[in-house]
Parts: C-alpha cells; sequence; structure tokens
C-alpha cells in the first residue's frame, strides 16, 4: 500500500507526517528519536499497511517539519508534546497505539500517562522510561545540564557525522552490517548541518533532563492502567541499555519483551521481525 505525505499547520508551523492503510482500521502512531525523523518509519509504514493505519510525524526541528529558530520557538519535550497531540487531534485520532523511540518515548508517555484512556497499547524501541536505561553514553549529557558552557564543546561532537553513523552502526552483529542503509545517516547529518539547527538541538539536549522527571509519572500509569506493551529493543544498544527494556517488567508484568540482537536503531537491521512481533502482538492487545 502507498506512503502518502502531508503537511498541516498546528499552532502557525508546519508539521510534516507520513500516513499508510486504512483510516478505518486500527491506528498506530509512530514516534522517532534524535536524529532522525519519521523516515526511520519508512520499512515499517510498508510491512504494516495492509492492517493498520500508521501516521509518523516529524517532530519540529526535524525532518520535513518547521525549523523555527532557537530563539523564536521554545524547544522543550513539552512543546514537542503539545504539537504532536495538536496534530493528533487534528487528524480526529481520538484512539490509537504509540511506538515510541528514543525521544518518541518522552513524549509519546506524556501523553498516554495524561490521556490513558486514548492510548490502546505501547510498542517500544529503545523507549527509556527507567533510570536503568541510562548508559555512560549520557555522561556528557548530564554534566551539560549541569553546565552549559563548560560541556558544550563535547556535546557538539555527537552532532558531527561520524557519531551520527555511530548511532547506527554500533552494535550491529558482522552479519547484519550490510543491511545498513547508508542514507539513514546521510540523511540524519544533512537535517542536522541546515544553518541553526545544531542550536535547537543543543537545547533539546539540555532540556532531556526533564524527561526524567515525568519518570514517576510514566511509571504510575504504567502500573494502574497496564496498557498492553511489547518491548523491541537492540541488546547492543549503548544509548539506552537494554536494562531499560527490562525494567518495564517491575510496573507492567504481563510486558512482552524481546532482546534483538541490534544497536540503537534496531528497525534498520531487525525490521521485518519487529513488523511480526506488532503484527502477533497488536491483535491481542486490541482484542
Amino acid at each position: 500500500m502507498n506512503v502518502r505525505h502531508h503537511t498541516v499547520q498546528i499552532q502557525g508551523l508546519d508539521v510534516f507526517y507520513r500516513e499508510a492503510g486504512d483510516p478505518a482500521n486500527p491506528t498506530l502512531v509512530l514516534l522517532h528519536g534524535f536524529p532522525t525523523s519519521s523516515a526511520m518509519f519508512r520499512g515499517l509504514l510498508r510491512d504494516l499497511s495492509d492492517d493498520y493505519h500508521l501516521i509518523a510525524s516529524d517532530h519540529i526541528g526535524f525532518g520535513q517539519s518547521a525549523m523555527p529558530a532557537v530563539d523564536e520557538f521554545e524547544y522543550s519535550f513539552e512543546k514537542l508534546t503539545e504539537i504532536t497531540l495538536g496534530l493528533l487531534d487534528t487528524l480526529g485520532l481520538d484512539r490509537f497505539a504509540l511506538y515510541i523511540q528514543d525521544y518518541g518515548a518522552p513524549i509519546g508517555l506524556r501523553i498516554a500517562s495524561r490521556a490513558p484512556e486514548r492510548v490502546t497499547a505501547i510498542v517500544s524501541q529503545s523507549g527509556n522510561a527507567y533510570m536503568e536505561g541510562f548508559t555512560p553514553f549520557w555522561d556528557v549529557l548530564f554534566a551539560h545540564a549541569k553546565d552549559r558552557q563548560a560541556n558544550e564543546a563535547d556535546v557538539r561532537k555527537l552532532l558531527e557525522p561520524d557519531a551520527t553513523r555511530w548511532q547506527y552502526t554500533h552494535g550491529v552483529p558482522a552479519d547484519r552490517l550490510d543491511l545498513l542503509s547508508p542514507d539513514s545517516w546521510t540523511l540524519d547529518q544533512a537535517y542536522l548541518d541546515r544553518p541553526g539547527n545544531k542550536e535547537i538541538q543543543l537545547q533539546l539536549f539540555w532540556d532531556y533532563q526533564f524527561n526524567l522527571d515525568g519518570y514517576p509519572a510514566f511509571q504510575q500509569y504504567f502500573r494502574t492502567h497496564r496498557p498492553p506493551t511489547l518491548i523491541a529493543w537492540g541488546r547492543n544498544d549503548e544509548i539506552f541499555g537494554p536494562e531499560g527494556a527490562k525494567a518495564y517488567a517491575r510496573d507492567l508484568p504481563d510486558a512482552e519483551i524481546h532482546l534483538l540482537d541490534a544497536g540503537h536503531f534496531a528497525l534498520d537491521t531487525h525490521g521485518r521481525e519487529i513488523a511480526d512481533l506488532i503484527r502477533d502482538f497488536l491483535p491481542r492487545a486490541l482484542a
């Protein structure tokens, strides 16, 4: 089934999204992470569109969505959540499952914990909600959160081509490296290299610290509402480690946890496997 591409205005800003499948089918909303865009879901949109209605948007500052300057827009995860909710409301999506990855997790889990009646299920791919998920990768980012000026030079290295490529290649088994398309990190880097975008990313790096304040509410939501949850996580991810996947079981004992022999962008090497897991999981979750 064909993927359709749209842009709508939310709070006066262009928000780009990809859509696939019949809107009469159950909806799965796909929320991307850093440093990518809805482009990361191109394969999943293809693989699941026969049975599901899929929506994958670009956050403000990413992909094809608007990129106002850092002094013209509040680049925070709270604001990105507000824009995402605005899109879902504009599209008339009252009930949907969420697929959360990386930055998509604090956005999606804000939505779920504040409007649990709207969320039918959760699929998490390196979508962290527990302190156990943080690895030494985060040391420089948390130092930056405490002292931006002293640590900015080191953090800026995370916005350069070698670091972007590393996010895709690290932790990928040798026999799957040839499944990685260089287009992925090349496209991401092209977006990062737009004038003013690195300042946007630095602001979001700094703001990430406030997502941790939301973890107790996210975990309370899990315990209270017990959303059906599928975890499909790269066991070799050195950004959000596998302990972050396992921690979900503490509050969601029925969560289905699959640690794949993959890195941070598991869809790029295990897309078919993840699609199969979702096709098995969602009919049971939505029954």
